[in-house]
Parts: C-alpha cells; sequence; structure tokens
C-alpha cells in the first residue's frame, strides 16, 4: 500500500493490552497483506518478544497461516504471515424493501455463500420465518465451518412504517405494522449468534469503506442507489454516524426551489429520494407493461427502454449533481462514491450523466470532489453487515468507526 494512505498502526507493550495488541496486528496484516514478523513488529511498534507470542496464539486460534518461506540475499529467510480466509466469517442479514439477503464474508472480508428472497414488501407475518430457513441453510452449507462464524449483522432501512405512505396500497398496510416490532430483537430470537444492527446505507458504506474505494480515498459522500436512494459520510476514514445516526442521509436533502406559484400545501422543493432512486424507474416500468425487475438488469439499457431510462437517468444525474456541489461546499471531500442494487450498466450510466450535470455548477473556493463509481456494488449491504461481527470481535476498534492516524 502507497505510504501516504497507510494508516499508522501502534500497539502497546503494557500488561493489560493483550486483546488490543493481537488486533493491532491483525489490522496491520490485514491492510499491508502478508508480512514477516520482524516487518510486523517493525511496523505495529511492538518488541518482537511480543510479536512473537501474539502470532502464536493467532496461529493457535486459526486465524493467522504461514505462507512459503522467502528467500532473500542476507540473512536467514523469513516466513510471511497472512489471515487465514476460514479463520472467522460473519452473517449479513438485509432487509430490504424489495429483497430480503443473506450473506456469508470470510475473515478476509470476501463473500462466500449468499440467499436472496424477492418480494414485493417486507411483510413481517413471512419476513421472520424466511430468516430463520435461510440461516439454516447458511448453516448447512458451511458444515464443520460453521461454528467459526461469529455473529450475525442486520441491517434495514430505519424506521421501516414510515415509508408506508410512499410504497402505498397493500405494502403501506405492511409497512404499517413494523412500527412497534423490534426488528433486530426478533431476529435475535431465530439465532444463537450474536446480532447487531445497523442502518441499511451505512452498512454499505462500511462495506465501501472496507472493501473498495474507502481503501484508496479518505473523505467521502457515499450514495447507494436502491429502492429508495440513501447514503453515509466517511471523513479522514471515519465513519459519521451523526448523533441520531442519520449522518449520510442524502435521500431527505431538497434539491430545487419551492415554487411560488404552486398551490398552497405544495411548495415545499422535493427531496433527493422523490427525483433519484429506483422506484421512480421501477414505476414507471409497471405503467409501461414491463417487470419492474428489469431495472438490476443489464438489458435495461437496451434501445427499447431508452424512453423510461433516459428521462429518468436525466432527472436522477441533475438531483445528484445538485447534492454533490451542496456536499462540497459543506464537507471538503475527496470524491463522492455512487453505488447501488440497480443493474451495473444502468449505475455506470447515472454516474457518467451525474459526472456531467457537474459542469454546470461552479467550485471557486472550493475543492471539486471527484465522481467514482462503487467497487462493492449490488450486495454491499448484506456484505457491511457481515462485515459487523468480524470487527466487533477483531478490529482495535471495537466500533466499525475506525480511527485511524495518517502515517
Amino acid at each position: 500500500m502507497n505510504s501516504a494512505t497507510t494508516p499508522a498502526m501502534r500497539g502497546s507493550n503494557h500488561v493489560g493490552m493483550r486483546q488490543f495488541n493481537e488486533r493491532i496486528v491483525l489490522q496491520a496484516i490485514r491492510h499491508h497483506g502478508a508480512i514477516p514478523k520482524a516487518d510486523l513488529a517493525r511496523l505495529t511498534q511492538l518488541s518482537t518478544q511480543t510479536v512473537a507470542i501474539i502470532v502464536g496464539r493467532l496461529e493457535g486460534d486459526g486465524l493467522l497461516i504461514k505462507q512459503e518461506r522467502v528467500r532473500g540475499k542476507i540473512g536467514q529467510p523469513s516466513v510471511p504471515l497472512s489471515l487465514n480466509p476460514q479463520g472467522a466469517f460473519g452473517v449479513g442479514i438485509q432487509v430490504g424493501r424489495r429483497k430480503l439477503e443473506w450473506l456469508v464474508a470470510d475473515f478476509c472480508g470476501q463473500p462466500v455463500h449468499s440467499l436472496e428472497v424477492h418480494y414485493d414488501y417486507p411483510d413481517p407475518k413471512t419476513l421472520f420465518a424466511s430468516v430463520a430457513q435461510g440461516l439454516q441453510t447458511l448453516e448447512s452449507r458451511m458444515g464443520a465451518l460453521w461454528p467459526r462464524t461469529v455473529g450475525v449483522g442486520l441491517t434495514a432501512p430505519l424506521s421501516l412504517h414510515k415509508w408506508a405512505d410512499l410504497m402505498g396500497g397493500s405494502a403501506a398496510r405492511a409497512l404499517a405494522q413494523w412500527e412497534h416490532i423490534d426488528l433486530a430483537s426478533e431476529v435475535q430470537r431465530l439465532t444463537d449468534l450474536p446480532v447487531v444492527f445497523a442502518k441499511d446505507t451505512t452498512a454499505a458504506c462500511v462495506a465501501e469503506l472496507l472493501q473498495g474505494q474507502g481503501r484508496s480515498q479518505r473523505s467521502f459522500l457515499y450514495v447507494f442507489v436502491g429502492t429508495f436512494i440513501g447514503g453515509g459520510l466517511v471523513l479522514a476514514g471515519h465513519i459519521m454516524g451523526g448523533e441520531r445516526g442519520n449522518a449520510g442521509a442524502i435521500g431527505s436533502l431538497p434539491v430545487g426551489l419551492a415554487s411560488p406559484h404552486a398551490a398552497p400545501g405544495s411548495r415545499m422543493p422535493p427531496q433527493l429520494l422523490q427525483q433519484a432512486s429506483g422506484w421512480q424507474l421501477e414505476q414507471a416500468l409497471l405503467s409501461a407493461g414491463h417487470d419492474p425487475l428489469l431495472k438490476h438488469q443489464p438489458a435495461i439499457m437496451d434501445a427499447a427502454y431508452a424512453p423510461l431510462t433516459g428521462p429518468w437517468i436525466d432527472q436522477a444525474s441533475q438531483a445528484l449533481a445538485m447534492t454533490v456541489a451542496s456536499a462540497a461546499g459543506l464537507l471538503d471531500l475527496d470524491a463522492v462514491v455512487i453505488d447501488g442494487s440497480l443493474g451495473a450498466p444502468l449505475m455506470s450510466a447515472l454516474t457518467q450523466a451525474t459526472q456531467e450535470a457537474l459542469s454546470g455548477y461552479r467550485f471557486d473556493g472550493m475543492h471539486q470532489p471527484r465522481v467514482l463509481s462503487g467497487q462493492v456494488g449490488a450486495h454491499a449491504r448484506a456484505l457491511g453487515g457481515a462485515l459487523l461481527p468480524l470487527h466487533s470481535q477483531f478490529f482495535p476498534d471495537k466500533d466499525i468507526f475506525l480511527k485511524q492516524d495518517a502515517a
């Protein structure tokens, strides 16, 4: 990794810091790849003896494995140490407005198993039975490795019941039921594994920070385009949660001026979620007699659908450009990362159109952030969920809000 972007990870030789030092060693290997013990000691500023003891314990726990010896020109051959992908696993469960998803990630953060169930809306009467069935299926698939699963990361939109009015019809009635349901507690009843909850777009942002653009971008606004658009915020390598967990809640941003000529009660400007969500394209597809799931498939970019996708891309990109310009002035960002659950070609077209729409904005007196495509993709929310228990167990900071000093 480039030394200009490498976080400095320093341990402590003080008594009582065993667990912290173990996590520092794991973090150093995670960032730098396979590395010999001598280099690991220099990197973490732990003594050679302390590193040897820690490495022995971690090898015994199955978290580290030795690579082939590397012979240099001087001295004894060195033995690089790397993370054992099968050392531990995390399960992510994403409760979405249109889909229930399970994902198992290994100790290196890579997906190894996944399941999906699509629905018109998340009906609590059937959802929990599906969650239980999915967990049983994953346990069966993993076999002897299942005991190395350390926890479940559960993700969902905050306050599911508040989306009832937007989705309407029978979906509204089902969503209203969530007002008095504690989602995390109900899922905890279904498993002996510890369950931790995170807002879905925050979890997706976690995945991008750790497995995507976050490895090279220190401060960025994260945009996830799903059924409804949402986001997350990373500043100086920290995920910003906010006092109420809503930092980066870009879906609620106004993206236009209130019309002075509108009827009373309707002068409020539209929000980003009303202009740049997959919901608008889905409804356009339905009205034209097409399968709404086309929005997730490459075929959505066929010329036959251009009368529907063209106007949506134009409207969404203009709204996103305004969001980028506003965020740049407030937050001094390196980049804006755009990802989503829509088809990859459609997401690419939206990102490109947003970049072009930014030419209509001035950035005098501030830094214009780069507009980048997300690297994780449609499964970012479930992957972020799977990463949460792994980080709670094995990273230096118990929370996912990483605090690292720039080298």
